[in-house]
């Protein structure tokens, strides 16, 4: 009789704290719950995109100075430059007076072959550097002995100048597929390559690197049109304009 009783009474202990414990747990589900709900709120929050997310912060486009440059090759016979490279050296010239930061640098070759050569060659693309719109105080001369003698020395025409870049690409840290080197595989993100090449591209079409941190100032607007179109409209005729010869440039009539 005792042992049947203290069995009962195990049982009945068990079976309360069950019920404890299933009180318990339901209270802690109900107020996590509740706190969830408190803190759901009527708008979307932003979130912040990692790098790891986003192409363009993970190969951002940056704007940094840079050389740019031409070769002119030089024979040891020739007395002058020819005329594909005079056109190279106006259009240097040009381009640095567009957005030239520093001195044109001219590379020129001593104790070489061509060095007499070169040294004619210089004086030329000089004065095709000062026609085109570059100071004479803004041409710098550089004579350097090449290493190999074997190999013709070249004139380097070189300024620096703003440009933007990006990469380097064909970085692969984590593998493409399934692997359990690359746990972001299975979250569909974008692997780590992805976007270089055309963040690579964008920096090298741009004209002008400023364009990509701010937008250029509108130019004024052209005063005798505008004030043409204004007068129209408030005499009440067409605002459109008119071409006389616009009939002229018609191929056929056989479709009317």
């Amino acid at each position: 009789m005792t042992n049947e009783t203290s069995v009962d009474r195990a049982r009945a202990l068990l079976r309360h704290r069950d019920f404890k414990w299933a009180a318990m747990t339901g209270a802690m589900v109900g107020l996590a719950v509740i706190l969830g709900a408190c803190s759901e709120t009527t708008g979307s929050v932003a979130q912040p995109v990692s790098a790891s997310d986003d192409y363009r912060l993970r190969h951002p486009i940056a704007v940094q100075e840079a050389n740019h440059s031409i070769v002119l090759f030089v024979g040891h016979a020739r007395g002058g430059l020819s005329a594909t490279q005079r056109a190279d050296v106006f259009g240097l010239a040009r381009g640095w007076v567009a957005e030239g930061t520093g001195a044109v640098v001219i590379d020129v070759p001593v104790n070489a072959p061509n060095s007499r050569a070169a040294e004619s060659a210089v004086r030329e693309a000089r004065s095709l550097l000062e026609a085109g719109g570059v100071p004479a105080n803004g041409i710098k001369l550089h004579r350097y002995t090449p290493d190999d003698p074997r190999t013709l020395a070249t004139v380097r025409l070189t300024y620096p100048r703003m440009t933007a870049v990006a990469g380097p690409c064909g970085e692969w840290p984590e593998d493409l597929g399934p692997s359990i080197k690359n746990p972001g595989y299975f979250e569909n993100k974008s692997y780590y390559n992805f976007g270089c090449a055309y963040q690579r591209n964008m920096a090298a079409m741009v004209a002008n690197p400023s364009d990509l941190a701010q937008p250029r100032p509108e130019t004024p607007a052209y005063t005798v049109r505008r004030t043409e179109g204004f007068e129209k409209y408030r005499k009440g005729t067409s605002t459109a304009t008119e071409y006389p010869d616009a009939d002229k440039a018609k191929l056929s009539d056989a479709g009317k």
